[in-house]
């Protein structure tokens, strides 16, 4: 369950917007609910229909004009990329256009058992194949001792990159970074391609023209994939290129849109995001990103479709492979629920595909609502990938763990970092005691909706109005909607129950909502009761008959009390993990028999979601710190099994009566009472 926060944006600032806008309510209430305050600060940040001229970028000049030396000397250049989509793409924009220019040029992406950047081995290579020009893309920021031996082998480096700069820069002819400390572009969070398209226009004389015509479509899949900031430059740079993806000519474009299933379908962030993307990516994760590379400089279709199909197969096994961790990594915590029960989540396995674990423990993050570190061990090398939200830092839990690290890095959102042979569990102890001494209050998942919804709002011109905010991603999230006082008229299973339609009243209307992945079982609601919802809107075409289509993020109970919910699941885990509570918690922790028996004869055959369990049972005088031990000493009978996959709770035959009393749980909580009087 996550926290809700909803939006009330003031009035008078959401009728401005759509005056001085003129957009819908919807929309003018969205972008009041961002913080945009004024017409202007709506049109700086969102109507950006330009790119800054390239060369306002730090040493862009001097980067121009070392290729343009070499191209005209004839000398051989390398252009040296990354395995990921960004770096793939990057590749594929400078080495085409110096292709079509008549350049000696080749082209280098590392393995990713090379690891990220610059390595000396790929150096040395690049020099017997009688390189004199490294330029880099979408790396190179922090190469400092490999951009040492590049000259020392008596070669020349350009870097282009977007990552931070560190203490110092490395040794180069050009260093283009808008993160340079000494750069003043107005611009600062494109990604390497659009830094790449940038230096195509710079090589060009600063003309777009050519660059955005033939590269734009290129550089907006890379955007979009590396999760960069879709405001200003951005924004114009992805709506861009998704008109050029949606209508291409393109061989490549052509057949991973067939491979994705979609052909012929308009083309937005989130497709991008969800199916060509992930199939790119899929190259650098479980073969070689080189094969992601040859598509798309293939020029015959036929060729190109056959790449396609073996990257959507690399996705395939992405996806298997992801999935058998999180199926290994469930069974690991329904054995031993204390690993999901600290501040932070660490868990480690042996020979988990580092290709897919930041994936991971993305996934592990939005299943717990905590931070996450998980770590595969292979050949007694143990390494990991982390995410977080809110206030938590990776990187300052990271630096606070650096005696039992070989090395890390990241920023406050995600990092990754190798751990000292034999040290897992000392790593473990030191995030838990940087997360208690850093937030005595853990930071809660949230869902955020930018207004509550009036029956009035939901018609099609009003949804359809949301369309002036695309494109959706990275600081222009898709918003989300807060409906209230929903009445269930009814349920309907979808998919053999595998989703839910819900028929609800609103006032004076009625309308269908779709809840994906949850069967009318796991419903925490039921047909007649009053509830509330967060949902996302969009508009569904059908028969020639055009509807608003609301779909559920998330539903529960009206006035349901998420704050003693939450409260109460922050004191139960932290009496798991024996953290001392004030005196006054146990008493009210302490489930009588009759509060456990009651709790285990509403469990039906078929099982139940433990926070449905819990809400049918609310009224019941039955706190959810209660609730929790009573189910925790259960499970600890024997008498119920507790599943954390989808947190469903089912009985177990038994054959014989169990203690209650004797439950670890039960017996640790009356020994506090009774140190506590």
């Amino acid at each position: 369950m996550k926290k809700w926060t909803v939006g009330k944006p003031d009035r008078n600032t959401v009728s401005s917007l759509m005056l001085g806008c003129g957009v819908s309510s919807l929309a003018a209430a969205a972008l009041a609910a961002k913080g945009y305050s004024s017409p202007e600060s709506v049109m700086e940040a969102l109507n950006v229909d330009e790119l800054s001229d390239p060369f306002l970028i730090k040493d862009m000049q001097k980067a121009a004009d070392t290729i343009n030396a070499a191209i005209d000397s004839g000398e051989r250049i390398c252009i040296y990329g990354d395995y990921d989509c960004d770096g793939i793409m990057s590749t594929v924009i400078l080495y085409s256009y110096l292709t079509e220019i008549g350049a000696d040029v080749t082209y280098y992406i590392p393995e990713r058992s090379e690891g990220y950047g610059l390595n000396m081995k790929a150096v040395d290579k690049i020099s017997d194949d009688g390189v004199t020009l490294i330029v880099t893309v979408d790396n190179g920021i922090s190469a400092i001792p490999e951009a040492e031996y590049i000259y020392a082998l008596g070669m020349k480096l350009v870097v282009t990159d977007h990552h931070q700069q560190g203490e110092q820069l490395p040794r180069a002819e050009a260093v283009v970074d808008p993160h340079r400390h000494d750069c003043f572009s107005p611009f600062k969070y494109m990604c390497g391609a659009g830094i790449a398209l940038k230096l195509v226009a710079a090589l060009d004389g600063g003309d777009y023209t050519m660059a955005l015509e033939q590269f734009g479509d290129l550089a907006a899949i890379a955007t979009v994939a590396d999760i960069v900031s879709l405001t200003g430059e951005n924004r114009f740079l992805v709506a861009y290129g998704m008109e050029l993806i949606s209508n291409s000519d393109r061989p490549s474009l052509m057949a991973l849109k067939d491979v994705c299933g979609l052909k012929d379908k308009p083309i937005n962030s989130q497709s991008i995001g969800f199916e060509l993307a992930p199939r790119i990516n899929a190259s650098g994760r479980f073969g070689s990103p080189k094969t992601a590379a040859e598509l798309f400089l293939c020029e015959d279709y036929d060729e190109a479709l056959e790449a396609a199909r073996e990257l959507d197969r690399l996705n395939n096994m992405r996806k298997e492979t992801e999935n058998d961790i999180i199926s290994e990594i469930e069974t690991m915590i329904d054995e031993r629920p204390e690993l999901s029960r600290g501040r932070v989540i660490f868990l480690c396995g042996k020979n988990w595909h580092h290709g897919v674990i930041g994936i991971v423990a993305s996934r592990i993050v939005e299943k717990f609502g905590k931070p996450c570190f998980i770590a595969s061990e292979t050949d007694g090398e143990i390494r990991g990938s982390a995410r977080a939200f809110g206030e938590f830092s990776v990187f300052g839990a990271l630096s606070a763990c650096s005696d039992v690290l070989e090395k890390f890095g990241g920023h406050p959102g995600a990092g990754g970092f190798t751990i000292k042979n034999g040290m897992a569990e000392e790593f473990r102890q030191l995030l838990e005691k940087y997360a208690f001494e850093n937030h005595k209050i853990m930071p809660v998942a949230e869902l955020k909706a930018e207004i509550p919804l009036t029956p009035a709002e939901l018609t099609v011109q009003n949804v359809q109005g949301l369309d002036v905010l695309e494109p959706f991603g990275t600081d222009n999230e898709k918003p989300l909607f807060y409906i209230e006082n929903a009445q269930i008229l009814d349920i309907i299973p979808l998919s053999e129950g595998a989703h839910t339609k819900l028929h609800i009243k609103l006032g004076f209307t009625q309308a269908d909502a779709l809840i994906f992945r949850v069967s009318p079982s796991e419903l925490n609601v039921a047909k007649g009761d009053i509830c509330d919802m967060i949902v996302n809107l969009g508009i569904n075409d059908f028969r020639g008959k055009t509807s608003v289509s609301i779909i559920v993020n998330d539903i529960r109970p009206h006035m349901f009390e998420q704050s003693r919910y939450f409260a109460a699941l922050s004191a139960f885990e932290a009496f798991m993990r024996c953290e001392e509570l004030p005196k006054n918690y146990y008493p009210s922790m302490n489930p009588s028999r009759d509060d456990v028996v009651k709790i285990y004869k509403a469990i039906p055959d078929s099982g139940i979601c433990s926070d449905t369990l819990y809400i049918k049972l609310s009224d019941r005088n039955i706190n959810y710190c209660k609730f929790c031990v009573s189910i925790e000493a259960l499970r600890q009978l024997g008498l119920i099994t507790v599943s954390c996959s989808d947190k469903k709770i089912k009985r177990v035959r038994v054959t014989q009566k169990a203690d209650l009393d004797s439950a670890d749980v039960l017996v640790l909580l009356r020994d506090r009472l009774t140190k506590s009087h």
